[in-house]
């Protein structure tokens, strides 16, 4: 798997993470500095332990694993 496919993985959950920190933070009534340092905080955390979790899997099984979207050539 290229660098490119575990950057993209990591920036989709990046996002998604932080997108949901920061809005139950908010939710829960905080002030929106402190929804979006909580997310600011925790959204990278997140995102290292589901890619760690992807790099394992991979690992142990590559053949069985999501492929990159690239034309055989």
């Amino acid at each position: 798997m290229s660098y490119k496919f575990w950057l993209i993985r990591f920036s989709i959950v990046f996002v998604a993470a932080f997108i949901v920190i920061a809005g139950a933070q908010y939710l829960k009534s905080q002030n929106t500095i402190f929804a979006l340092t909580q997310a600011v905080i925790w959204a990278p955390v997140a995102a290292a332990v589901y890619l760690s979790v992807l790099v394992y899997k991979f690992r142990r099984n590559p053949l069985c694993f999501i492929r990159d979207n690239k034309p055989k050539s």
